[in-house]
């Protein structure tokens, strides 16, 4: 790996990365990961932290409740309201011996949805790295239902990244990276390059299981790298148990096994980069012929109402909605430009405006 200089990053640590086996807060850990981060602030680098353990930490606190029987959603509500309180304070704690400020940012999937909701979070967070503060980002566990909620911080994680415009996503895991077999197995290895080009046989050798805390496995962390990588962001998958390791990584070392995927080098637009991660969000379809299908598909152009068969669903001007193949996948994501009523009365028409605009148009 070259050596890159980045100026900011965000950083996703797991709850297996923070929690002890007995879901305790790993407070040695937490330290140690707290002055590497402060040594990068000192540096000049802005560091956005994306954390867990939340949960983790307030079942831990909560033992008494064990037996108690509590639907998935209350307890998470419960665990996470006492949780919260706790790893913020001790994060607080941790950064004031550096004489640093941290803030929490506490945010819902829902708050992706619109783009002045987006760009409400996006100005709050860019305030505080402004004035030298840290944010510290989680989902907010105590106000989110089950079908509304992230599918990990691994997904929130990728979101913060590519909205604030860093260079480099860390996940912080509690194994090595990305490897090319099981992880248990001697000779599985890590694979420590990947480009947003690659075309892997994931199936063969990422495992589904999850981690003992989170909601998270190397599924979902490998889907989320490979689109933040597409939109020009370098994500790098390590451990977080290993000392320094966010010294080495942002030192371009390779002292250690760590997995990197290589940012897309073709810049790509903020607006883009929410709609790509917006395809939770979409209210409704538009399905395409096979001549829209293989225009969209071969470079730069909008989804014109010539091309589309179908509409499905209702919505409003400006709500994401999801673009489908003739074959009924789903292979792009867009902010549409008139509502469903009105798209309907254009369907098939020649001489219309786009019914989604190139940049407004983000293509799996």
């Amino acid at each position: 790996m070259k050596n890159k200089i980045y100026s900011r990053i965000a950083v996703k640590i797991g709850s297996n990365v923070l929690t002890r086996k007995d879901g305790t807060l790993d407070i040695t850990r937490m330290s140690a990961l707290v002055d590497q981060i402060a040594e990068l602030h000192r540096n000049g680098i802005e560091v956005i932290m994306v954390t867990s353990g939340a949960v983790a930490s307030g079942r831990s606190e909560l033992k008494h409740l064990a037996g108690k029987k509590m639907d998935e959603v209350s307890a998470r509500q419960l665990f996470s309201a006492v949780g919260q309180a706790k790893l913020i304070n001790r994060y607080y704690e941790l950064f004031r011996d550096h004489d640093i400020v941290c803030g929490q940012i506490l945010t819902t999937k829902e708050n992706f949805a619109t783009r002045q909701h987006y760009l409400n979070q996006k100005h709050c967070t860019e305030v505080m790295l402004e004035n030298g503060v840290i944010p510290i980002v989680n989902e907010n566990d105590t106000i989110s239902i089950t079908e509304l909620m992230f599918t990990d911080n691994d997904e929130l994680s990728g979101l913060i990244a590519s909205m604030m415009g860093a260079q480099a996503l860390i996940i912080l895991s509690n194994i090595d990276g990305v490897y090319d077999g099981d992880p248990s197995l001697p000779e599985s290895k890590v694979i420590l390059d990947i480009y947003h080009d690659a075309s892997l046989d994931t199936d063969s050798f990422i495992q589904s299981k999850k981690s003992s805390f989170g909601r998270g496995g190397m599924g979902s962390k490998y889907r989320i790298s490979h689109k933040v990588a597409e939109e020009g962001i370098d994500v790098i998958i390590a451990n977080g148990s290993r000392s320094n390791i966010l010294l080495e990584i942002t030192s371009g070392k390779r002292a250690v096994p760590y997995t990197m995927f290589h940012a897309n080098a073709e810049k790509v637009s903020s607006v883009k980069k929410w709609i790509a991660h917006s395809d939770g969000f979409a209210k409704g379809q538009l399905k395409v012929n096979q001549g829209a299908y293989d225009a969209l598909l071969a470079g730069a152009t909008s989804l014109l109402a010539v091309g589309v068969t179908e509409v499905m669903g209702e919505f409003d001007k400006d709500d994401i909605v999801q673009v489908i193949s003739p074959g009924g996948e789903e292979f792009a994501v867009g902010r549409v430009g008139v509502d469903s009523d009105k798209a309907r009365s254009m369907i098939g028409k020649k001489g219309e405006r786009p019914l989604i605009h190139y940049d407004y148009l983000y293509i799996f």
